[in-house]
C-alpha cells in the first residue's frame, strides 16, 4: 500500500466514486440541472420571505445553493443577499449606537424596511419579475 491509497483497495468499477453526490454513467459528479420557471419563482419567493426571518442566512444558503439552477433565481438570491447583509450592518450599527438613543431608532427603522422591502420583493418574484432592492449595497456583483 502506497501513501494516499484506501486500505483494502483497487480501482473501483467504473472510475472514481464520490460519496453523497449524484453521479451519471461512469460514476462521476454531474453538476445540477436547470429549474422549470415555476420552481425558481418558488425559490425567488422564499429566498425573500427566509431573509425577513433569518437575516442574510437564508439568502446565502439559497444563493449559494441555488446559483446553479437558473438565471432568475440567482438573481434574486444575490439581490436578497446584498440587501439582507446591508440590514446586518444597519442592525451591528444601530446596536453600537444603543448607547445614545438613535441606534434604538436604527434598529427599528431597519427591521420595518426589511420586512417592508422583503415582502415586496416576495410579491415580486412570485410574478417571475425581476426586483431591485433599494438601500442595498452591492456586495456580490452579477
Amino acid at each position: 500500500m502506497t501513501y494516499g491509497q484506501q486500505p483494502g483497495g483497487g480501482q473501483y468499477p467504473g472510475g472514481p466514486q464520490q460519496p453523497g453526490g449524484p453521479q451519471g454513467p461512469g460514476g462521476y459528479y454531474q453538476p445540477p440541472q436547470p429549474m422549470t420557471p415555476a420552481d425558481q419563482r418558488l425559490w425567488a419567493t422564499l429566498t425573500h420571505i427566509g431573509g425577513i426571518f433569518s437575516n442574510f442566512v437564508a439568502p446565502l444558503v439559497a444563493y449559494l445553493v441555488l446559483r446553479d439552477r437558473g438565471a432568475f433565481v440567482r438573481e434574486h438570491t444575490r439581490a436578497a443577499l446584498n440587501f439582507h447583509l446591508t440590514m446586518a450592518i444597519a442592525y451591528v450599527a444601530g446596536t453600537i449606537l444603543s448607547i445614545v438613543v438613535i441606534g434604538l431608532f436604527i434598529i427599528w427603522a431597519a427591521g420595518i424596511v426589511s420586512i417592508v422591502f422583503g415582502i415586496i420583493a416576495a410579491v415580486a418574484a412570485n410574478r417571475g419579475q425581476l426586483y431591485r432592492y433599494p438601500l442595498s449595497i452591492e456586495f456580490i456583483r452579477e
